[in-house]
């Protein structure tokens, strides 16, 4: 349903932190993301006892709790439906997370974000994220800009 706007994130797969929008309007985004075992960060992180990296937390929270919904507002803002000569980029600014459990390889994520504010480019939202019991694993605000930039392919 909402997934059209997965066309037009930046990231190619190995750090694409989004499976799923469910819920996508001016106001809030939901969406889901599986933790696959095989990922390149549980290697290293713990050797014999994997957890996610709160890096890895961070930025799928990010990218559904930020820049999904900023590339919504934009898209909406400018009344475009694809970008065709114009790519748009995020440019996260800040973050203020607050860890409270661990995620294991193999765990689905839901993450919820509810925008506090939309103004001359900057978009500051209010975002946790679910583990698969629906229980709070981290949440923060996330502020940040999507730059509308020209690619030239030469």
């Amino acid at each position: 349903m909402n997934n059209h706007i997965l066309n037009h994130l930046p990231y190619k797969s190995s750090f694409r932190f989004v499976d799923n929008i469910s819920l996508l309007n001016e106001d809030e985004v939901r969406g889901e993301y599986m933790l696959r075992s095989d990922a390149f960060f549980y290697e290293d992180h713990f050797v014999g006892n994997p957890v996610t990296p709160g890096v890895i937390i961070t930025e799928i929270m990010a990218q559904i709790g930020l820049v999904v919904l900023g590339i919504f507002l934009i898209l909406k803002e400018t009344q475009l439906n694809s970008v065709e000569d114009e790519s748009l980029f995020p440019l996260l600014t800040s973050t203020d997370v607050s860890f409270h459990k661990i995620v294991l390889p193999g765990q689905k994520v839901t993450v919820i974000s509810k925008k506090q504010y939309f103004r001359f480019g900057k978009l500051k939202c209010y975002v946790e994220l679910l583990d698969e019991s629906q229980e709070l694993v981290a949440k923060g605000m996330f502020s940040g800009i999507i730059k509308k930039m020209n690619i030239k392919n030469e």
